[in-house]
């Protein structure tokens, strides 16, 4: 299951999810591959929290705003709100643990 890229704006104008997860990568990074391959095998294997993936090059108003330092960085959001951010991609258990529990709390 591929995790649909989307632009900033996109991201911005479309309907909010109550909970949901956005991974920021750049196109050139080896690390954001692998950290994104690990999301979406734990999003084949259960994880319920949507997730979006955005380029930061173009995110400049999340990236300031989120204060986003370096990628790859999966931010959970609340309500359009970014209420943690992980930028270490350990292991796919781990990224599925996170989202799991971050989706039913």
């Amino acid at each position: 299951m591929a995790i649909e890229e989307q632009t900033e704006r996109e991201w911005l104008a479309r309907e909010k999810a109550p909970r949901e997860a956005v991974f920021f990568f750049t196109p050139l990074c080896g690390t954001c591959k692998i950290g994104l391959r690990m999301l979406e095998i734990a999003q084949a294997a259960g994880a319920d929290a949507p997730i979006a993936k955005i380029n930061i090059n173009y995110a400049p108003e999340l990236r300031d705003v989120w204060r986003i330092a370096s990628v790859p960085a999966l931010v959970l959001v609340r309500d359009g709100e970014p209420v943690q951010a992980e930028y270490a991609m350990r292991s796919v258990d781990t990224l599925y643990r996170l989202l799991q529990t971050f989706s039913s709390s």
